[in-house]
């Protein structure tokens, strides 16, 4: 990347290289599936197709505007790029991360909501719903998601993965790695014989809901 580039960008591509290799590190995405992209005022910054996280470099950032015509970058983009630009444009989102979670992957393949098994719905805006299955890197997939994602900070894709966003790089992946350990929860109660998993209500998580409000440590 130039040393022209605004350091804001160059650390925003940094980041997106990070949080790419993170996936995979933690067994989210296999391969070069998955993507990852920051959001710098109108400029996108997304992981490029079929090149492995650990072979990306400064000089290898790949950048579009809003309406997805490149900018920067000689690398081609992610084939996922209508389901990134989608989010960026319905929403305040400075980052998106998709992957394809084996168990949040496997819950899509079962349930249109993933149960209410644990509080950590709350961490996502609530019931995790799954969008219709639609072809990858599709306007169809991408509109599905956004119904989905009503109300939301993340979803499943239906037999594909997942797609989270977030303020931050960091919040986004925290939100995709609670998801796929919400998704891993139910399946492992689900599979005990005889035996049906507890819920949560809709007005106990909201109770949690309006806890996480005064969450943290307070500046």
């Amino acid at each position: 990347m130039s040393e022209q580039q605004p350091e804001s960008v160059r650390q925003a591509w940094r980041d997106v290289v990070d949080t790419a290799r993170r996936s995979a590190a933690d067994g989210l995405v296999v391969g070069t599936s998955g993507n990852v992209s920051a959001r710098v005022g109108d400029l996108v910054l997304v992981t490029p197709s079929g090149v492995p996280y650990d072979r990306l470099g400064p000089d290898d950032a790949v950048g579009v505007d809003l309406e997805g015509h490149q900018v920067l970058g000689d690398l081609g983009p992610t084939s996922e790029l209508p389901l990134h630009l989608a989010v960026y444009r319905s929403t305040d989102a400075a980052a998106v991360v998709h992957t394809h979670a084996v168990h949040a992957t496997a819950v899509s393949t079962l349930v249109a909501e993933v149960p209410l098994v644990h509080y950590a719905a709350a961490i996502l805006g609530g019931p995790v719903r799954t969008a219709a299955y639609a072809r990858y890197g599709t306007p169809e997939l991408a509109d599905a998601m956004l119904e989905a994602l009503r109300g939301r900070t993340g979803c499943l894709l239906a037999n594909h993965g997942t797609v989270t966003y977030g303020d931050t790089l960091d919040q986004a992946y925290d939100r995709t790695a609670q998801l796929e350990w919400l998704c891993h929860l139910w399946l492992t109660a689900s599979s005990v014989p005889g035996r049906t998993p507890a819920l949560l209500s809709t007005a106990q998580l909201a109770e949690v809901t309006e806890a996480l409000k005064g969450y943290g440590q307070r500046g």
